[in-house]
């Protein structure tokens, strides 16, 4: 059987994935927070006021309107 010419300590690799785990993790949690602002946002806007959104068929060239608004009372 061929010999490694690394050979791994059975102490450092654990220790390493776990912390590229760790960081993955909080870059992953970190992207999430941003999703979780961007969403709010937008729903906080829609709930305020109605957007419109014109989309044209590839197809027949036909427009559609789509108008999002919430029931929420605008704030004074």
């Amino acid at each position: 059987m061929p010999k490694e010419d690394n050979p791994r300590t059975a102490s450092s690799e654990p220790s390493q994935e776990i912390d590229r785990l760790h960081k993955r993790f909080n870059l992953l949690d970190q992207r999430l927070d941003n999703l979780d602002t961007m969403v709010t946002a937008v729903v906080e806007r829609v709930m305020s006021q109605p957007i419109s959104l014109n989309v044209t068929c590839p197809r027949c060239g036909h427009i559609m309107e789509i108008i999002l608004s919430g029931v929420h009372k605008p704030k004074k």
